[in-house]
């Protein structure tokens, strides 16, 4: 029996695809994670905005197109948050966030169970790419204003850090890079006393190197910066959520920093790593953000010299502080989102030229015949090629030469 795995949202949703995966293959069962037909499709659903539990809905109708005949599981945010919107769908199995793996059994009928108060331990996945996510934390305590999430994934759970190191171990075998990823990275270790300082010295004798997918601007302090540079194998590439460079409008999503302390944050990361990529979640329009407070973000973002930002449209979800409040017109929020995109074309932009002619380390993670394409320690996307003879999944030194498409076109060293 052929199952495909799909995961339509972050990459603890994919750890947790890989691991439902581990366990079906296991039980003798041929497992794709992509659009194929299929026996049996397993869907990881998201449910962060109003467009992401969408096309989770829409999803069932997709995998139908491959077989009418399929037996379909639902499992994730869209379904913890309204498992009905899944029952008439002619949808097999119904479950939520908590005992993901419970999938694997292919029962029938709508299992969203309690979310669990201590982080759930699944089993390790299949490495298969140069650049490999492990799950170390679920859940979150901020309960920003506008995030649903706290609501479906529960409250911050940390993995022991024995356990990390033997899934990094395995994962190490074949990989060139591993992301600690979790839904609040930033609380990890705070429920079993521990700390990502403890976690990153942890990982030092690993040989592999290693990001953060997400982090808080509050965690940023010396004693983490240090333990991640005397470690030599974390990258410099720090991912800090801002939302907003208004104050107001911070203080409004209950976001607990000021412009300013992020801006701190950002400086003392340039300390310790200079050639830092720092990278960056913008909403605009939220509910309470006035043309004056949008200008002040803009103006904010544009002075960071951020060197990827990820641009959201609000998005109403209910159940959340912020439901309440009177939305702005869309069209409004659709000119924001437009100009806010306009610096973070020109951002990205000045961030890659910067490093023409700087000789970087690459982990090259897929060929397309043309060019071998990877990511430097900063996460600049590298295209070499072809001609350089260079393979998928090694570590390369390369020369930055020129901006191209999305990234730099590099040749080896």
């Amino acid at each position: 029996m052929k199952i495909a795995i799909i995961n339509l949202g972050c990459k603890v949703n994919q750890c947790e695809c890989d691991s439902i995966a581990a366990r079906m293959m296991s039980y003798g069962y041929e497992v794709v994670q992509e659009f194929v037909p299929a026996d049996v499709y397993v869907i990881n659903t998201c449910a962060v905005t109003q467009e992401a539990e969408k096309k989770s809905r829409q999803c069932v109708a997709r995998v139908r197109k491959y077989n009418p005949d399929a037996k379909v599981y639902v499992i994730g945010c869209a379904s913890q948050k309204n498992p009905e919107q899944f029952a008439n769908k002619g949808v097999t199995y119904i479950g939520g966030c908590g005992n993901k793996q419970a999938v694997c059994e292919l029962g029938e009928g709508v299992h969203v169970e309690p979310l669990p108060t201590t982080f759930e331990t699944l089993d390790f996945g299949k490495g298969t790419h140069a650049r490999e996510c492990v799950k170390i934390q679920d859940g979150c305590n901020n309960f920003c204003s506008y995030c649903i999430v706290p609501y479906l994934r529960g409250r911050a759970r940390s993995r022991s850090i024995d356990d990390i190191l033997c899934e990094c171990r395995l994962r190490a075998l074949t990989a060139h890079e591993i992301v600690l990823t979790g839904i609040n990275v930033s609380a990890y270790g705070k429920d079993i006393g521990s700390s990502l300082v403890e976690l990153v010295r942890a990982l030092k004798g690993i040989p592999v190197r290693f990001r953060f997918g997400s982090l808080e601007a509050g965690v940023i302090e010396p004693k983490l910066l240090r333990a991640m540079k005397d470690g030599g194998h974390f990258c410099p590439h720090f991912h800090l959520s801002l939302q907003s460079g208004s104050d107001e409008v911070l203080r409004a999503m209950n976001r607990h920093y000021t412009a300013k302390e992020f801006a701190g944050k950002v400086a003392l990361i340039r300390d310790y790593f200079p050639l830092a990529a720092i990278t960056t979640d913008v909403i605009v329009g939220f509910a309470t953000e006035t043309k004056e407070q949008f200008e002040e973000s803009l103006a904010f973002v544009e002075s960071m010299g951020f060197a990827g930002i990820h641009v959201f449209p609000y998005s109403r979800r209910q159940g959340t502080k912020a439901y309440s409040l009177a939305p702005i017109p869309a069209d409004e929020i659709n000119e924001r989102v437009a100009r806010m995109t306009k610096v973070k074309e020109a951002s990205a932009k000045a961030f890659i030229h910067s490093f023409i002619g700087y000789e970087l380390e690459v982990v090259t993670e897929t060929a397309d015949g043309m060019y071998m394409q990877g990511h430097t320690e900063n996460y600049i996307k590298i295209y070499l090629p072809s001609a350089e003879t260079c393979k998928v999944n090694q570590k390369y030194r390369v020369r930055c030469l020129a901006p191209y498409q999305d990234g730099m076109l590099a040749e080896r060293i």
